[in-house]
């Protein structure tokens, strides 16, 4: 809790991109509204009819139909709105900049495993080759009882369930993004995809067809090598987030891009893909790709959001123009993003960018007013047609009008 309110504090301190042209704007409008109240001064004195008394009630009327307190409330305003709002619908904003460049946003690319699904794999099949299925687990699991990795998990909790007797490896090697190898009763066991299989020499010509059909289904297969004999695979299965398809068909109707990275095989992240309706899928990506492609899109132009949870996903979430983490996820994917959605909800990546174009919309008006009431009352008060206490009255009516502006966000549906 300590954590979320310094997450809000420090954006809501924040200076957004376009308060910096504000900021910029005013200090070349402060020495000309100078400037300009000087010569009415001059010329008031020197050929007005009532001499210093009209040259200083005309100059004091400049000064202060010119004040800029508008000016300089209108962008901190809105983004101190915006990030109570944000933080009351579950989006916790790091800095105002994030929430400037959300509205930008022309693609977003989302990691599958914990992001669109649950990460949550079970076992949904065993398939042995020359072994017997509990073989096959127990080999898997018991090298897998060493591993972080969901899949292993799966693995081992179905070994659990089964009351299938695991033994403790000799050795163990984790090797990210294509599996996990050590040795178990003296034995080499490799327990991972197809890349490593093929790396590590592995036979599975013979194979072809059982390993085609499981593909085909759509679940992740994992292969179990026993002294580089091919021994069996297990097929897991992840569900997709009961949010995801409406999140990704609300984020589609923004007009955004959908992407999707994930390390399963084609047909898979296929499957996944046609579920969520999301545009595009990259499949079998080692975790090293991930900044990688964010990169090649960014570099055709593209405006990158990446939502991700996992370790893997910290550098993109970096990288990326504006870096999304799913707040079940990992401590350093949270450090590493812009935002932070704590409850894992989706919907809050759509609702986000409509946050983000409302607040900069609500800039934008703010700007307006504070510049409208200069530009009619500045040549009014120069030429005498106001008095000092009305231009006290509309400078102040002026700053309750951007902040009123502001507190209308509160009133509008993301």
């Amino acid at each position: 809790l300590g954590q979320i309110i310094n997450l809000v504090e420090n954006a809501q301190g924040s200076k957004a991109p376009i308060q910096k042209l504000a900021d910029k704007i005013a200090s070349i409008f402060v020495p000309v509204i100078i400037g300009i109240a000087l010569i009415t001064f001059l010329c008031w004195l020197f050929f007005g009819s009532d001499g210093i008394n009209s040259a200083l009630i005309n100059f004091v009327a400049v000064l202060i139909i010119a004040c800029p307190c508008a000016l300089g409330l209108a962008t901190p305003t809105a983004l101190i709105v915006g990030t109570g709002i944000g933080a009351q619908k579950g989006i916790l904003i790091k800095n105002a900049e994030s929430l400037e460049l959300a509205h930008k946003l022309d693609t977003i690319i989302f990691d599958k495993t914990g992001t669109i699904t649950t990460g949550k794999f079970e076992v949904s099949s065993v398939e042995a080759m020359n072994n017997h299925k509990n073989d096959v687990i127990k080999f898997a699991a018991s090298i897998g009882q060493k591993s972080e990795h969901p899949i292993s998990k799966a693995i081992f909790n179905y070994a659990m369930d089964n009351k299938i007797e695991m033994n403790e490896p000799e050795s163990f090697e984790s090797l990210t993004g294509f599996g996990i190898k050590g040795i178990v009763n003296r034995g080499e066991v490799i327990v991972g995809n197809t890349s490593l299989m093929e790396n590590s020499l592995v036979q599975m010509n013979e194979f072809v067809n059982v390993t085609n059909e499981l593909s085909e289904s759509g679940k992740t297969t994992i292969f179990v090598a026993i002294n580089k004999q091919l021994a069996g695979i297990i097929s897991v299965e992840d569900t997709i987030k009961k949010n995801a398809v409406e999140a990704i068909k609300t984020i589609k109707s923004l007009k955004l891009k959908t992407i999707m990275l994930t390390g399963d095989n084609q047909q898979a992240a296929k499957k996944i893909a046609d579920k969520t309706g999301i545009d595009e899928f990259r499949a079998e990506v080692l975790p090293d790709d991930k900044i990688k492609i964010v990169s090649e899109y960014q570099e055709k132009g593209k405006i990158v959001g990446m939502v991700g949870d996992g370790i893997n996903d910290a550098p993109a979430l970096a990288k990326s123009n504006v870096g999304i983490a799913i707040g079940t996820g990992t401590d350093i994917a949270i450090e590493s993003a812009d935002i932070v959605l704590p409850g894992g909800d989706l919907n809050g990546v759509a609702d986000l960018i409509k946050l983000s174009r409302l607040t900069l919309r609500t800039i934008k008006q703010n700007l307006f007013w504070a510049f409208i009431y200069n530009i009619i009352g500045v040549p009014l008060a120069a030429f005498g047609l106001l008095n000092p206490m009305v231009a006290a009255l509309a400078m102040s009516l002026s700053s309750i009008s951007v902040i009123t502006n502001s507190l209308l966000l509160k009133k509008k549906r993301l």
